[in-house]
């Protein structure tokens, strides 16, 4: 009884108090690499695309390949005599088009920064500029190609649909250059997967960017932006000595693949169900 007496005239103040919320702490200026984050990866990603493609005519030697053809154009060397045949005339000369080293190895390389420089602006601003235009055309697609890429098992989806789309495509033109009424519907479905390609690689451009946007903890930035950043990592796969080729061809067969299994963005899914009423 002396207990319960002794808890009922306990005051009011002797019950636990509820701390304080404390007070959020000023938001400070976000750090440097955050504010600037966007512009050194653009920035980055585009001096690594330069080296990769040094490497690529240093690596390729003289008489490129028809990828490195494609990709960093014909090679031209240009020699400048040692001995002028006149010594009391100045003559000039242009800068060495190939610049020769020697390697470790003990094989002497040649390398041409100023043709990797053309190479990489000239592809990389055509990659952009067809990213860009693709997104700029069709976002609502775009957005929804890109969901379905980022889900579950989205890139295996995408590149089994492309390959097998690939090979379905090979073997229409196959058996369409066999009869004479179809021959033009070939030019059609070349520009069909082409045009698919293009949709798809720009939907992949954009993952990639908004994948280095959350891995990287940058600042939400302007789908555009991601876009060109994602679209340097393409082209930076593409130039990387003796598996762009490889890179390159998974890109689009999964860019092909995606529009496909996507039906070139549309939200309803594929069903069979249309042809039933």
């Amino acid at each position: 009884m002396s207990a319960q007496g002794d808890s009922e005239g306990a005051s009011p103040g002797d019950a636990p108090q509820t701390p304080a919320p404390s007070q959020p702490a000023a938001a400070g200026p976000p750090p440097t690499w955050r504010r600037w984050g966007w512009a050194l990866l653009v920035v980055g990603l585009a001096v690594l695309g330069v080296l990769l493609a040094i490497a690529d005519t240093a690596l390729y030697g003289p008489s490129l390949g028809p990828y490195a053809t494609f990709l960093i154009g014909p090679s031209q060397v240009i020699e400048i005599p040692h001995n002028s045949p006149s010594p009391d005339r100045f003559i000039r000369t242009r800068l060495p088009e190939r610049v020769p080293i020697a390697a470790p190895w003990g094989r002497r390389m040649m390398f041409s920064p100023w043709q990797a420089l053309r190479a990489f602006l000239s592809n990389g601003t055509g990659l952009v500029l067809l990213v860009l235009g693709m997104l700029l055309l069709f976002p609502s697609r775009a957005r929804v190609a890109v969901q379905r890429l980022e889900g579950r098992r989205g890139p295996e989806i995408a590149l089994a649909a492309g390959i097998a789309t690939l090979l379905l495509a090979l073997g229409v033109v196959a058996l369409l250059r066999f009869t004479l009424i179809f021959l033009a519907v070939i030019p059609a479905v070349l520009i069909a997967a082409l045009a698919a390609a293009l949709f798809g690689v720009a939907c992949i451009g954009l993952a990639f960017g908004r994948f280095l946007e959350h891995r990287l903890g940058f600042d939400h930035a302007h789908p555009l932006v991601a876009a060109l950043a994602g679209a340097l990592v393409v082209l930076d796969l593409a130039l990387i000595p003796y598996i762009g080729a490889v890179a390159l061809a998974a890109v689009v067969i999964g860019g092909l693949g995606l529009a496909v299994v996507t039906r070139f963005g549309s939200e309803a899914a594929w069903s069979f169900r249309d042809l039933d009423w």
